[in-house]
């Protein structure tokens, strides 16, 4: 296998383990200057998915990317405000700096912003070289 079809084979597997799916709109919020490239680079190869950013409105989104710092705010706001555009069974997933980088999000923080903001945490991953994703879930019974 060649090193290009060994790296596109790896950023695929980035967007499948975040569960991206063709054909679905995923809505980046929080994008700066240190985010993941090969993540995002991942989701876009996906056949059909569409990546748009906080000023989509033209329908509801399948799944919000929010990449998160702790010098972001507050993050129940965050989530709250991630949540609007949200259609039925869609995900969020919160991305955050791993341990020891720069703006980490202590576990604990999410664990508590989570439920307060409606949402359930339903796994973890390690989304990118330096970011810890947290996939979080309006509850059935809100559904």
């Amino acid at each position: 296998m060649s090193a290009t079809a060994r790296q596109a084979q790896d950023e695929r597997g980035q967007a499948e383990r975040l569960g991206i799916k063709p054909g679905q709109v995923v809505q980046e919020l929080g994008y700066d200057t240190d985010c993941d490239e090969q993540l995002r680079q991942a989701i876009t190869a996906v056949e059909g998915v569409e990546l748009v950013d906080e000023d989509y409105d033209e329908d509801v989104v399948d799944v919000v990317l929010m990449w998160f710092r702790e010098d972001d705010g507050d993050l129940v706001d965050a989530l709250v405000d991630a949540l609007a555009p949200l259609g039925d069974g869609g995900y969020i997933w919160l991305l955050t700096p791993k341990a020891g980088r720069p703006g980490h999000v202590e576990p604990s923080d999410i664990g508590e912003a989570a439920p307060t903001a409606g949402l359930a945490q339903t796994s973890s991953v390690s989304a990118a070289k330096d970011w810890s994703g947290s996939r979080l879930v309006a509850p059935k019974a809100r559904r």
